[in-house]
């Protein structure tokens, strides 16, 4: 059995067990004292400890695996000027997806009407952070000291640092030559730590899932089941049909095989809710499973997780109607343009803040003049939400990539076509297969 369906069997195990406990949990038949074995001993205890030690081990990887992939990829391009034309068509498929992602949200949420029949009673709370200051943000992607960025994990400050000590290396003769060796030899060791990393990858997404699913339920759903299922709806929507629609149109490939082969990237995406934590095996998958060489991947792919939220616009756009509908204000044109820039623009201006999803929906509640504490009544199912997000965010980083890559001719379709190449990537014979590319 391939690594690909183990992951996805555990995931289905992991929803079902969580699933099972907390009818349990919630039975009338069951004591407090069993109660208290099955949550301090497996639910919290057992489940939580696999899955905190399986999404540090992939936090581990994130910062070495951009340093040297960046590092590399900037410094293969030898002629500086192509980083110009890469970097802008990057940004500028970013920045549309999003903008089109909250626009088909908004579409939607207006024709569905999540929230006409919403009570407003809620137990929950939430109190807005105040994002910064733009120019602050800006200031804040070039590093002052390189290593603190690296230690605090700020990915948009060490993808600037690795971008100029890789546009260095490529202009310093034989010494950066040598240099440059070095972190090739580095990017193979760490992608040997990813391919050993996701060989444990079953037993990780599935504590995961069993701990989130055995406190949530299922039935957390139910309560807020027309403003769930119409986010739902639109990022199946965003990350099937739109994508594979800019796949064909801009890189004239199959998007039935980008599909196939992001299985275990959604598996990933999909159990941690964080695009930084999956950013090992997305970027592994684009470059060896798609077949983007690693000048382009080792850009496209770290700057996507940073910056690429079009399942948080998604979200943003619904929650925008569907809190307006509940408390009965009518949005203008202007509002709906409002919300369309804001959740874009916010895309970039916010990547660095914690918590992004919600701040950057705080912000676009407060332009679009729609009350902040509305927030209350989604915060139930956005954790349930957050996965499915974070699944379309990394399609759309794996997307952008492979068109970027095919434009800029840094591209194999001889990889992208080759389904062995979606088979035992922990494997040796693997690697070697595939790592002609990425050299």
């Amino acid at each position: 059995m391939t690594l690909t369906n183990r992951i996805l069997i555990a995931m289905v195990g992991g929803i079902l067990m969580g699933s099972l406990i907390n009818l349990l949990m919630h039975s009338t038949g069951m004591s407090d004292a069993f109660r208290m074995v099955i949550d301090d001993y497996l639910v919290s205890g057992l489940f939580d400890l696999v899955g905190r030690i399986f999404v540090a081990s992939l936090k581990l990887l994130v910062v070495p695996l951009v340093l040297v992939s960046l590092i590399c990829g900037s410094s293969s391009l030898g002629d500086s000027a192509r980083m110009g034309p890469i970097a802008v068509k990057t940004l500028v498929f970013y920045l549309a997806t999003t903008a089109i992602a909250v626009s088909v949200a908004l579409m939607f949420a207006v024709l569905v009407g999540p929230g006409t029949h919403v009570s407003l009673e809620t137990d929950a709370s939430y109190q807005a952070s105040v994002p910064p200051p733009l120019i602050d943000v800006l200031v804040d992607i070039f590093p002052s000291n390189p290593i603190r960025a690296m230690a605090d994990g700020k990915m948009l400050q060490i993808i600037v640092f690795a971008l100029l000590f890789g546009y260095a290396i490529s202009h310093a003769g034989e010494p950066g030559r040598r240099i440059a060796a070095f972190f090739r030899d580095m990017e193979a060791v760490v992608m040997k730590m990813v391919g050993i990393l996701m060989a444990l990858a079953p037993y990780g997404v599935f504590a995961l899932l069993a701990k989130l699913f055995a406190e949530m339920g299922i039935g957390a759903i139910m309560d807020l089941a027309a403003y769930f299922f119409t986010v739902l709806a639109v990022l199946l929507f965003h990350g099937l049909v739109v994508y594979s629609l800019l796949l064909r149109s801009f890189a004239g490939l199959s998007p039935g095989m980008l599909i196939y082969k992001m299985r275990s990237v959604w598996a990933f995406a999909f159990s941690t809710a964080s695009s930084g934590a999956t950013l090992p095996v997305t970027l592994r998958t684009v470059e060896r499973k798609l077949g983007v060489h690693n000048s382009v991947a080792g850009f496209t792919v770290p700057l996507g997780a940073t910056i690429n939220m079009d399942g948080t616009a998604i979200m943003q756009g619904v929650a925008t109607v569907f809190i307006a509908q509940v408390y009965g204000v009518d949005l203008p044109l202007s509002a709906f343009i409002t919300v369309i820039l804001t959740a874009t623009l916010a895309s970039i201006g916010t990547a660095a803040v914690p918590g992004v999803g919600l701040i950057t929906l705080a912000l676009v509640l407060e332009q679009a003049g729609l009350p902040v504490e509305g927030i209350a009544l989604i915060i139930g199912v956005d954790r349930l939400l957050d996965m499915v997000r974070t699944a379309v965010n990394v399609t759309g980083d794996a997307t952008v990539s492979v068109i970027v890559g095919k434009s800029e001719n840094q591209f194999e379709e001889r990889i992208f076509l080759d389904r062995r190449a979606d088979l035992h990537p922990e494997s040796d014979e693997h690697d070697k297969e595939v790592a002609a590319p990425t050299a």
